[in-house]
């Protein structure tokens, strides 16, 4: 009975709070881990269809995609995921909160930007640009699996704009362009003996242990973009190898993770990670996140940093800018929300926070082409 009663005044907030604070309690208390993410795809759904009526809405999967279509000579998309990170242990959060503030997983990644777009959401014909608006899943799972890669493959004419804004959190600052995201395994063959006598086999891991003192020692250099330092840096994430006590190995395996300037493609990255290891005998992408550049002197992103005020930072880490900029559309992160807190049972929001990004990017959006298309 209680919790029927609770879950009714959660839902009811996700559907009709008018306030960012109470918005984004409501969104907070819709638990939505990666792969469960139905239960608050369908209110945001369903909010959309009942409060943006200058919207169409789409649903793709657990995908909400809400647009106008008033024919402006440029379109911005907004975008955020749905999902958070998996439950804490019991005990683990922090649940003491200043006043003003939503505590909880998913407060700042990324539940205060949801609640800011939803808002803007139904602001949408005031907008000079014409507007998407993409509620998508599956992001904190990794860039394979996030529904990004598969909206702008198979729906681009849905997600095709001339700027896209990520609103992660980023304290209220612009954080232009991000870092590639590149993610190798390294195979190293060997010939199994017997340890007592290890000259009639090869040691992989000994084999490894020469491209591991080499990778271990490479210190990638920061790179200068338009005035903005992306630091870069490689290191091994994982080794794994050996049969058991008594058997020289045959086989090792050495995980890299590349977090590289979007002065290197994927490409260009992965040359770098092989460079140091031209022993291995096999390379394996496992994952392979595009940068994206910052794109300073592009004029909507200049006009979205001029609205945001305040220091330009660079982006420190993957986001999905990265894959925007991957299909022609320039992007930038600008949320709510501190981006230390993520991902740790310390999350919070205030409602200074939510109301001062929604301010922003309201400003901003009222601009844009004056004269439709002809």
């Amino acid at each position: 009975m209680t919790s029927t009663a609770t879950t009714t005044r959660e839902h009811h907030r996700v559907l009709h709070s008018t306030d960012l604070l109470e918005l984004t309690d409501g969104l907070v208390a819709i638990r939505s881990v990666s792969g469960n993410e139905r239960e608050l795809a369908d209110l945001v759904e369903r909010r959309l269809l009942d409060r943006a009526p200058d919207l169409t809405v789409r649903r793709i999967g657990n995908n909400v995609i809400a647009r106008t279509g008033k024919g402006a000579q440029q379109r911005i998309v907004l975008a955020g995921h749905l999902d958070t990170v998996p439950e804490f242990p019991p005990g683990s959060r922090a649940t003491n909160g200043a006043p003003e503030t939503v505590r909880g997983l998913g407060a700042v990644d990324m539940k205060g930007g949801v609640a800011v777009m939803l808002a803007l959401a139904e602001r949408a014909k005031d907008s000079g640009f014409d507007l998407t608006f993409l509620f998508y899943d599956k992001e904190e799972i990794g860039s394979r699996r996030s529904e990004t890669n598969l909206l702008l493959t198979d729906y681009p004419y849905l997600l095709g704009g001339d700027l896209a804004i990520l609103l992660e959190p980023t304290n209220g600052r612009v954080e232009a362009g991000c870092q590639g995201n590149l993610v190798v395994d390294l195979g190293f063959d060997g010939v199994r003996a017997h340890t007592a006598r290890p000259w009639q086999g090869v040691n992989a891991i000994h084999r490894a242990a020469v491209a591991l003192a080499r990778i271990s020692g490479f210190v990638p250099e920061p790179v200068d973009i338009d005035g903005l330092v992306y630091r870069q840096a490689l290191c091994v994430v994982g080794v794994d190898g050996g049969v058991q006590g008594d058997v020289v190995p045959d086989h090792c395996s050495v995980r890299v993770n590349y977090r590289h300037a979007p002065t290197l493609d994927s490409a260009a990255a992965l040359d770098v990670v092989t460079g140091l290891a031209p022993e291995a005998d096999r390379v394996r992408v496992v994952l392979s996140s595009p940068p994206a550049p910052p794109a300073l002197a592009h004029p909507l992103v200049a006009q979205a940093c001029a609205a945001a005020g305040g220091e330009i930072k660079p982006r420190l880490g993957w986001s999905d800018v990265g894959r925007f900029a991957a299909h022609g559309i320039p992007a930038i992160n600008f949320g709510p929300g501190d981006p230390e807190l993520a991902h740790t049972p310390r999350e919070f929001v205030s409602r200074d926070a939510l109301e001062t990004c929604y301010t922003a990017l309201l400003a901003f959006l009222a601009h844009g082409a004056e004269r439709p298309i002809r």
